[in-house]
Order: C-alpha cells, then structure tokens, then sequence
C-alpha cells in the first residue's frame, strides 16, 4: 500500500533544518523537491508526493521532472486551502500524510482521519538523516496516540450546522 504525502511547500522551504540541507539548486523550491527524491523524504518511491506552494508557478514553470513528485500552486487560493481540498477529495485519508507545522492544518487533517507530520519530522526522515530512527518513533508514536474520528469533518460540520439551525433558531 502506497501513501500519498501533501507537503506544505513554504512551510518546509521556511524551517530552519531545511537551511541546512546542501544542493546545488538556486531555487528553494527546486532544492526541496530535489531534497525529497534524494534523500527519499518520502520513503519508499512508489509513495506519491505532493507538494504544494502558495501562488502562481514561476514564469518559466517549475523544472522537475520526478516521476512521484508533483509540484501544485494554490494561485487564488491559499496553500492551506488547497491542501484541505486534496485531504478532503481523497477516498481513504489514512493513505494520506501531511507534513505541515501550521496548527489549523494539523487539526483539520487528524480531523479527516490523515496522519501528520512536523516539518521537522519530515526533514529529518530520510535514510541519510542522523535523527531518522528517532523520527520514525516519534511518528509511530503520535499515530498510535491520534484519535480515529468516526465522522469526516465535512460531517462534523453538516450536524454541527443542523444542530444550531435547530437548538438556536437560526
């Protein structure tokens, strides 16, 4: 079973680990995604990688040429937005892995039963990382602890508005 990860583009790009991270790209855009296929971020190189950056892709498009690596621009609408829609639209959220340290996107992905990873986490995850085993505890970890939601958030909301339509009269 392969896993889908929805990265947070600048959210990576902007942690402090990421500075550390040496290849030859002037980019930093091109440098993590560069980063995700050669230190296999990712995990295995059957799992999907989507990595989204807030706005419009550069004018000359965006390089890459990775077979598993897709890089999306939110455009109009915010990265945060756009990966909701992604977690939201996806059939089975526990195929899905979010890395992102932006609360809000945290709370809605465990919500809709995905699990999440910190871009520290994240970082230090490939093989070559020295904090990989570690990482990889931590993330077992905090998926052994996250609650299962029974309901998706978009039902949660659903009766949560049918609740206040009924209990407060609106």
């Amino acid at each position: 079973m392969s896993l889908q990860y929805i990265i947070d583009g600048y959210n990576i790009i902007n942690h402090h680990h990421f500075k550390l991270i040496r290849i030859d790209r002037q980019d930093p855009r091109l440098r993590l995604l560069e980063a995700i296929r050669i230190n296999r971020l990712s995990g295995s190189l059957k799992n999907k990688v989507i990595v989204v950056f807030d706005g419009y892709p550069p004018a000359g498009g965006l390089q890459h040429h990775y077979d598993n690596i897709e890089a999306v621009f939110s455009r109009k609408e915010s990265a945060d937005a756009r990966i909701k829609d992604i977690v939201e639209s996806c059939g089975n959220p526990r195929n899905i892995v979010v890395v992102s340290d932006d609360k809000d996107i945290v709370f809605f992905v465990k919500a809709a039963g995905a699990y999440v990873l910190s871009a520290e986490e994240f970082l230090n995850s490939g093989p070559g990382t020295s904090d990989s085993a570690g990482s990889k505890k931590k993330k077992n970890a905090s998926q052994e602890d996250s609650v299962k939601p029974e309901l998706t958030y978009s039902q949660r909301v659903s009766i949560n508005k049918e609740l206040a339509r009924i209990w407060l009269k609106k």
